[in-house]
């Protein structure tokens, strides 16, 4: 067993963070907040048909990550179809870029950023032709 069946990413404004996954990403959210006991939204990532993994937004319980320190966790990483756009629409909906696109050659094109809160997750786009 050990797969990953759920992630929780920590959030400082629940509606910042809800808006910049939906906006970037198309995940839609269900109010958990009842169930967990703290605001708490469960992040529905895509149809069933498709593998992946849904997770769920929760308010930070301590102070944020500080910049430009390694990852001290996991980093999830999305998968996409075109990097340039998913990029484009991380920057427009304040994300920042934390390591620039890069390729994985014969692989893909990867990179990461931080997300509203402070978060750190990574893009991936398959293509045979990066290089």
């Amino acid at each position: 067993m050990g797969r990953v069946v759920h992630f929780e990413i920590h959030v400082d404004d629940m509606d910042r963070a809800k808006r910049f996954y939906s906006e970037v990403f198309g995940w839609t959210f269900e109010d958990w907040t009842e169930y967990a006991g703290m605001p708490y939204f469960g992040a529905v990532t895509g149809s069933e048909e498709h593998p992946g993994v849904n997770g769920a937004l929760m308010q930070r319980q301590g102070p944020a990550p500080e910049p430009n320190q390694p990852v001290n966790g996991f980093a999830c990483t999305m998968g996409v179809g075109d990097y340039d756009a998913t990029e484009a629409k991380i920057l427009e909906n304040g994300g920042e870029v934390a390591l620039p696109k890069y390729a994985l050659p014969g692989m893909a094109w990867q990179g990461y950023y931080k997300d509203t809160e402070g978060n750190l997750f990574g893009v991936h786009q398959p293509d045979e032709q990066a290089k």
